[in-house]
């Protein structure tokens, strides 16, 4: 750390901690920019992160973490919220932040050149803002440089290869996608209107925006000390698929409902017949068949990077193994069933 800098706050990480530090003297964020109505070309221009790959966070940018993350190509994620002087975060429904205009949700993603050791030889990819301007959320992915000088508006999206060393100490390579203004829709889209989908209270990872509605957690997916199998199996849904399949998401008409608060084990997919999928299905009947991952059509997708097969649809390029292998345990030991009784649709 530079001297005369000064510790801001100690972030959590997915896999350890990562010190935040902000230069006395650096400009504050740059208000009138985040409310404004135009599309800034570089990240730096916010002022909301400063440093080398924008490794450091601006005074009043608020680092947080997630119990259970959407699964991006192994990708490791840097989260922040930004709040306007004056302005606080308030919160509706069981625990359903509502932000104030002038707010900025930021997700760095970067990988590590050995995922053994999270914190040492980064690669930044990409910065993702969601701005909450007056006429509703605006997403903007910026896309960093070689040198991580500064990172570049790219709303029509890229692709970059990425290789690390992964926990089996077997190198990987992915062709990690940056995704473009409208797809970025396509996750954040509720009822028609981009919306924030991850810090939602029961998925914060302790209290780092302060006073926080009194609501169960979900627990850590991969965490077995903190949940029954079946929660964090439905967290891992909830996370990575309930953004599109609940009742006023972009895969509604599917009739299956991932999100957290479904309760109709039919709508969660037991048992429950695909409306369409064609080839997708796999020749397999049911989404999930209790008892028998292997028949589910659920996992069959998840393992598929056929574009036309996989699910989800959008920011992965490769299986997260340990999330299927999760799935898989969990409808494995579901009771044996016969699935077309349950009332398939």
């Amino acid at each position: 750390m530079k001297k005369g800098a000064k510790i801001l706050a100690l972030a959590v990480t997915p896999l350890g901690w990562l010190l935040l530090a902000s230069a006395v003297g650096t400009a504050p964020v740059n208000d009138a920019l985040i409310s404004g109505d135009t599309l800034p070309a570089t990240l730096s221009e916010f002022r909301l992160l400063i440093g080398k790959q924008g490794m450091k966070a601006n005074q009043r940018v608020m680092p947080y973490s997630l119990n259970t993350p959407l699964f991006s190509d192994y990708a490791e994620k840097w989260r922040y919220l930004y709040l306007p002087k004056g302005t606080q975060l308030t919160w509706k429904g069981e625990g359903l932040p509502d932000f104030p205009v002038g707010a900025v949700l930021v997700k760095s993603f970067g990988f590590p050149a050995d995922i053994r050791r999270p914190d040492d030889n980064i690669r930044m990819i990409e910065t993702r803002l969601l701005l909450h301007r007056k006429s509703g959320w605006v997403a903007l992915p910026y896309v960093w440089r070689a040198d991580g000088s500064d990172a570049d508006l790219k709303r029509a999206g890229m692709r970059t290869d990425v290789t690390w060393t992964h926990s089996d100490g077997k190198p990987r390579t992915v062709n990690y996608a940056v995704p473009n203004s409208n797809q970025c829709k396509g996750c954040h889209d509720v009822s028609g209107a981009i919306i924030p989908i991850g810090p939602k209270a029961r998925n914060l990872a302790g209290n780092p925006f302060g006073l926080m509605p009194t609501v169960a957690r979900v627990p850590v997916w991969n965490d077995p000390k903190s949940g029954s199998l079946d929660a964090r199996a439905h967290a891992y849904l909830d996370a990575n698929c309930g953004h599109c399949h609940n009742p006023q998401g972009p895969a509604s008409n599917s009739g299956l409902n991932l999100n957290w608060d479904e309760k109709s084990p039919v709508a969660k997919g037991l048992g429950k017949r695909p409306v369409a999928a064609g080839r997708a299905s796999g020749g397999f009947d049911f989404d999930i068949a209790a008892g028998h991952p292997d028949q589910s059509i659920m996992i069959y997708r998840m393992e598929s990077l056929d574009p036309g097969i996989s699910m989800p649809e959008l920011g992965r390029n490769s299986v997260h193994d340990e999330g299927v292998a999760l799935l898989k345990q969990w409808i494995k030991q579901l009771p044996d069933m016969v699935p077309h009784k349950e009332g398939a649709s």
